[in-house]
């Protein structure tokens, strides 16, 4: 499902030379590296200003901080999602509230979000890179954009973002880091403060919107990894495309693909079958990979009970039937035909 060795391999040269240069630099800390990545990644997502952060997880913390969400608040997650949506919600005092998704995507559905009295926020979810839209609403939406590294334009549909470059991830950096993503000068500086103790000035810190900051940073090894990394992104994007598109003509119709906007970054490539489970032995034993994302919907998660959620009809119909198929820009066109051989010679 994913090569990170095989990825690194593609651009050894720029990846090891910029580390180096950062070991003999002596700046291992924020720097112009980190800098630079700042610049060059918010850019590369269309907005202003990018803070980065040591995870992708802490980015959506950091976001949901900087607008003030703590205690006795609410925030709307789709039921269809890693863990870290919900549970960066959490982490800041606050309660995630799961809703469903879409009955042909599972992104938010905005026709049943239940935004009540105490909801501060919703996070929207732009899953496998395909944008989810929402129309406006009464409360800001965070966008997590973990999965839509290299979608052209990149989807947004709140006022801050957040990012993580987990390593398997399109564009992933060699370790855990991330960034948060605003247009807005002002929640730059609260997010960098919140990011470094809350320093004000030097030995000074202070609250954010009520918050004692902590360390989140990311080290100029990850910016100059990340760096490397941004400029080979259109290439494994449109191998991903080109992928996708031999899977769109080429699969049996028995299989059931997903809508796709033409901007989808193809982070995965998910279509919904029936007798699942029998379809991933069947691939393994063809020594296929495959990988569910996400066997069930986030409200059946233990370390979430006791928060409100809706029903998720859909969100459970889905977590059913998905199944992803490999898709990164490493694999070979013989990989490729051992995936559709495989997928054809079983019956439904």
């Amino acid at each position: 499902m994913a090569d990170p060795a095989a990825r690194h391999a593609r651009v050894a040269a720029s990846v090891e030379s910029g580390v180096l240069a950062v070991l003999r630099s002596g700046r291992y800390v924020g720097g112009p590296v980190v800098d630079e990545a700042r610049r060059r990644l918010a850019d590369s997502f269309g907005w202003r200003f990018g803070v980065t952060t040591n995870s992708g997880t802490d980015a959506l913390v950091y976001a949901l901080l900087a607008l003030g969400v703590g205690p006795g608040d609410e925030v709307i997650v789709p039921a269809v999602t890693f863990f870290a949506t919900a549970g960066a919600v959490a982490r800041v005092g606050a309660a995630p509230v799961v809703a469903d998704v879409r009955d042909d995507l599972p992104l938010l559905d905005p026709t049943v979000l239940p935004i009540g009295p105490r909801t501060r926020a919703i996070i929207a979810v732009h899953l496998y890179g395909e944008p989810c839209p929402l129309p406006a609403l009464p409360v800001p939406v965070v966008d997590d954009l973990a999965q839509c590294a290299g979608g052209s334009p990149a989807p947004r549909s709140g006022i801050i973002g957040a990012v993580s470059f987990y390593p398997t991830k399109t564009l992933g950096a060699a370790g855990d880091a991330g960034l948060v993503l605003t247009d807005d000068p002002a929640t730059e500086v609260a997010l960098l403060r919140l990011t470094h103790h809350g320093m004000a000035s030097p030995y000074v810190h202070e609250r954010v919107n009520g918050a004692i900051g902590a360390n989140s940073r990311m080290d100029a090894v990850q910016a100059a990894v990340l760096l490397a990394h941004l400029d080979d992104l259109p290439a494994r994007i449109a191998v991903r495309r080109a992928i996708a598109a031999r899977y769109d003509a080429e699969l049996p119709r028995w299989v059931r693909r997903l809508p796709r906007h033409a901007s989808h970054a193809l982070h995965q490539y998910v279509v919904r079958v029936p007798r699942r489970e029998e379809l991933r032995a069947s691939l393994a034993e063809s020594g296929v990979e495959t990988a569910i994302y996400y066997p069930g919907s986030l409200a059946t998660q233990p370390a979430l009970a006791g928060f409100p959620h809706a029903p998720t009809p859909n969100a459970n119909a889905f977590c059913a039937e998905s199944l992803a198929l490999p898709v990164h820009e490493c694999l070979s066109a013989t990989e490729v035909d051992q995936v559709l051989a495989a997928v054809a010679s079983f019956a439904p």
